[in-house]
C-alpha cells in the first residue's frame, strides 16, 4: 500500500496519523508511507522519530479576520497544493489520509483533484474545519466519537471507530505498585493524584498546584505531577521562594516529563489534566475518573465539547480555564476521593466511551476506500 497522512501541529493530530501508519505497516510490512506537514511543528520531531518520511509544505489556517498577512498565508497555502500534486503524480498514492488541522487544506484539495481516495480521521467530539470541509468529498470520515457523529449530519460516509492510542489497561500488581510509589518517595497508602497538562504543560493548572503545595492542602492525598520541561524551572524557582525543595516534598513528586505514563496511569486514583481527544481516550481506555480543566479556545471550545462527553456519564468533573485556583483544585480533589466506591463507579463510566480494536477497524476502513 502507498500511503499520504497529513498530520501536523500538535500532538493530537500527529500521533492518532502514526499510529495508523504503524497499524498499516504492522498488516502490509513493504507499504511505503510519507506525512505531509510544515517545518514548525512537533511532526518535525515525532514523524522522523518513528521512522517514517516528512515533506513539509506551507499552510496555514483560515483567520477570522482577513488581512494581509492572512492573505498572503493563503496564497502561500494554496501554491502548496501544486506541489502536493506534483509529488502524488510521482508517489502514486493509494490512499490520502488526514488527522485533521490546516495541512489537510493543500493535501485535501491535491488529492480530490487526482481523484485519490481521501480518508478523513476526527479525534475530537466536534469535528474541526477541516474535516467539515472535506468531510462531504472524502471516501470515509471516521471519528472518535459519537457525538462527533452527530455533528456531522447527512453523510453517510462516517463511521466511529475510536482514536488510536499508545496507553492501554494493564494489571499493575500490588507489589510493583508498592515499587513505584517507593521509588519516588511517596507514601504507599495514601490516594494518587495524577497531574499533567499535555507534553507542554499548563500554565493555570502548574498554578493552582503549585499553589497548592505551597498552602499544604494536599495533606490526606498525593501527587504525581508533570509540569512540562518549559516549566519544570520556573516552578522550581517559585518552590524555592516559598523554601520548599522541589525534589523532596511532602506528598508530591514533581517531574518535567512523565516517561512511563502508561503505569502511573494506571496506578493512580484520580486524574487532573486537559481534555485532549487523545487524553480523554486514554482515560477512557484506562478506567479512570478525571478532573478536567479544557484548554480554552477562542475559535472552538473542542476540548470543553471533549471534557463534556465525560462529564454528562458521571465519569469527570470540569473546571474551566478561567475559574482553576487552588483552593477550588483541592475542594475539588478531596470531594472526590473521599467516597473510593464512586471513584471506581466512575472510572466504570468513563469505559463506556472506549471503543476496542480501534486500529484494526481504522485499517479495515482504509482497505474499504481503496477497493
Amino acid at each position: 500500500m502507498r500511503v499520504i497522512i497529513s498530520a501536523a501541529g500538535t500532538g493530537g493530530h500527529i500521533n492518532p496519523g502514526i499510529a495508523i501508519a504503524n497499524k498499516i505497516k504492522e498488516n502490509e510490512p513493504k507499504s511505503e508511507i510519507v506525512f505531509f506537514g510544515t517545518d514548525r511543528g512537533l511532526e518535525n520531531d515525532l514523524v522522523p522519530r518513528a521512522g517514517y518520511k516528512l515533506k513539509t509544505i506551507e499552510a496555514y489556517g483560515i483567520q477570522p479576520k482577513l488581512t494581509i498577512k492572512n492573505i498572503k498565508q493563503i496564497i502561500r497555502t494554496m501554491k502548496s497544493s501544486k506541489i502536493v500534486k506534483k509529488f502524488i503524480d510521482e508517489f502514486k498514492p493509494d490512499v490520502v489520509i488526514g488527522t485533521g488541522g490546516y495541512i489537510c487544506g493543500p493535501v485535501f484539495s491535491a488529492a480530490n483533484a487526482k481523484k485519490i481516495p481521501t480518508i478523513l480521521h476526527e479525534s475530537n467530539a466536534y469535528p474541526g474545519k477541516a474535516v467539515k470541509m472535506f468531510a462531504k468529498k472524502a471516501n470515509k470520515v471516521l471519528v472518535g466519537f459519537e457525538e462527533a457523529k452527530s455533528k456531522l449530519p447527512n453523510l453517510k460516509n462516517v463511521v466511529v471507530t475510536g482514536t488510536p492510542t499508545k496507553i492501554k489497561k494493564i494489571s499493575i500488581s500490588e507489589d510493583k505498585k508498592r515499587q513505584l510509589l517507593l521509588q519516588m518517595g511517596l507514601n504507599t497508602n495514601l490516594p494518587i493524584v495524577l497531574i499533567f497538562g499535555g507534553s507542554q504543560g499548563a500554565q493555570k493548572i502548574n498554578e493552582a498546584v503549585s499553589d497548592m503545595i505551597i498552602n499544604n492542602q494536599n495533606d490526606n492525598y498525593q501527587l504525581i505531577w508533570a509540569t512540562g520541561p518549559k516549566q519544570f524551572d520556573i516552578i522550581k524557582e517559585k518552590l524555592n521562594a516559598n523554601n520548599l525543595d522541589i525534589d523532596n516534598i511532602k506528598n508530591a513528586k514533581i517531574l518535567p516529563y512523565i516517561y512511563n505514563m502508561e503505569d502511573l496511569i494506571n496506578i493512580c486514583d484520580l486524574v487532573v489534566c486537559r481534555s485532549g481527544a487523545m487524553t480523554i481516550t486514554e482515560i477512557a481506555i484506562v478506567e479512570k475518573p478525571a478532573i478536567f480543566i479544557p484548554l480554552p479556545s477562542v475559535r472552538a471550545n473542542r476540548q470543553e465539547d471533549n471534557a463534556r462527553v465525560l462529564e454528562k456519564l458521571n465519569a469527570a468533573k470540569v473546571i474551566l480555564n478561567s475559574e482553576i485556583n487552588s483552593k477550588i483544585l483541592n475542594e475539588y480533589i478531596k470531594d472526590m476521593i473521599s467516597d473510593k466506591e464512586n471513584l471506581i463507579k466512575m472510572g466504570k463510566n468513563a469505559s463506556s466511551i472506549a471503543i476496542k480494536n480501534v486500529e484494526e477497524k481504522i485499517y479495515e476502513e482504509i482497505k474499504k476506500a481503496i477497493k
